[in-house]
C-alpha cells in the first residue's frame, strides 16, 4: 500500500476530544501533513475503557461491534490513537471473529441487539489498528523520515506504550509486547534519541485512579521518576488516558510521592508533527498541564 492513498475510519475516543482536546487536534494535523485521510466516526460510542465488561461482556461486545460496523460500512480499517481504545476494540474484534466460527448463537445475540437499535450488523470484515502501527506498517518509517523538515536532534524521548496497546490483544503487530521497539524506531526516524527505562511497558495507573487514587499516583510517579533518572527530556505516549495520568495529574502525583517532577508528556502525533514543521501552538502544546517549554526550547522553537 502506498502511503499517499492511506485512508481510515477514525475513532478519536472520548478523552482526546474532551479533557485533552489537543490530542485529537494533533492527530488530525499529523494526518493532514502526511496525506492520510481520516473519516471520523462521529456516531461511534465510547469503547468503555474496559469497564463495560465488569457489568456485562455482552455489553462491551455489542457497543464495540457497533463501532466496528461503522468502519465496515465505509469499507475501511478502524483507526485508533489511544492504547486503551485499541486494546478494548481490538480485543472485541478478535473475540467476535472467533465467535463467528465457534459461537454462532452468541453472534446472533450481538447482531440481534444491534438490529433492534437500527444499527448495522457486525461482519468481521475489517481490522482495528492503532495509529502507531498504521505509521510503522502502512506509511513506513522511511516515508516518515522523508517528510521530516526539522529533525529533533538531541531530544531524549522516553516511550510509554500503555498496557492495553501491548497486552490488550492476543497479538501485537511486529513486536514483542515485553520488549517493544515500534515507538523507539519512530523516534529515530524523526531524529530524536530513545531513552529506555523499566516502566515504559507498564500500566500508568489510570485504571486504579477512581478507587485507589494514591496507588495510582504512586505508579505514575514511579514511571516519571524512572524516565527522569534515565535522562529523558519528555515522555511520549500513544494513549490519552496515560496522558491524563502522567500530564494532567502530574502535580497531584508529585504531591503524593513528595518529589519534584515537571517532566513534559507528549502525545505521539505531537512529537512527529513537530518534526514535520507544524507549529507547537497548532498542536496544542501550550495546553498541557506540565509546560512543554523545555522541550520546545531544546528544539529551537
Amino acid at each position: 500500500m502506498q502511503y499517499q492513498t492511506l485512508k481510515y475510519a477514525y475513532f478519536p475516543g472520548c478523552v482526546a476530544q474532551g479533557a485533552c482536546g489537543e490530542l485529537h487536534l494533533s492527530t488530525v494535523s499529523l494526518a493532514q501533513a502526511l496525506g492520510i485521510e481520516l473519516i471520523e466516526l462521529k456516531k461511534a460510542a465510547c469503547c468503555g475503557s474496559g469497564t463495560f465488561k465488569e457489568d456485562s461482556q455482552l455489553l462491551e461486545d455489542t457497543v464495540n461491534a457497533r463501532n466496528i460496523a461503522l468502519a465496515e460500512e465505509l469499507n475501511l480499517p478502524l483507526l485508533t490513537h489511544c492504547s486503551t481504545c485499541q486494546g478494548v476494540i481490538g480485543h472485541v474484534d478478535e473475540r467476535l471473529k472467533s465467535a463467528q466460527q465457534t459461537q454462532p448463537d452468541y453472534m446472533k445475540q450481538v447482531n440481534g441487539l444491534l438490529q433492534k437499535e437500527g444499527c448495522l450488523p457486525y461482519r468481521g470484515k475489517t481490522e482495528v489498528k492503532h495509529l502507531l502501527y498504521a505509521l510503522v506498517q502502512d506509511y513506513g518509517l522511511e516515508a516518515i523520515q522523508n517528510q521530516v523538515s526539522k529533525r529533533l536532534t538531541g531530544l531524549k524521548c522516553a516511550a510509554f506504550y500503555g498496557c492495553y496497546l501491548l497486552r490488550g490483544q492476543k497479538s501485537v503487530p511486529e513486536q514483542n509486547p515485553f520488549h517493544p521497539e515500534a515507538m523507539e524506531n519512530v523516534f529515530r526516524a524523526v531524529g530524536a534519541t530513545p531513552v529506555y527505562y523499566q516502566g515504559r511497558t507498564k500500566c500508568c495507573g489510570w485504571p486504579l485512579s477512581s478507587y485507589a487514587t494514591t496507588e495510582s499516583f504512586q505508579m505514575a510517579g514511579m514511571h516519571i521518576q524512572e524516565a527522569i533518572t534515565a535522562g529523558a527530556d519528555c515522555i511520549v505516549t500513544p494513549c490519552p488516558l496515560c496522558h491524563l495520568n502522567l500530564d494532567s495529574r502530574q502535580p497531584e502525583v508529585a504531591k503524593v510521592i513528595g518529589k519534584q517532577l515537571g517532566l513534559p508528556i507528549l502525545h505521539l502525533p505531537q512529537l512527529i508533527a513537530l518534526a514535520l514543521g507544524i507549529s507547537p501552538q497548532a498542536l496544542g502544546l501550550n495546553k498541557h498541564i506540565v509546560p512543554t517549554k523545555p522541550v520546545l526550547t531544546k528544539l529551537g522553537f
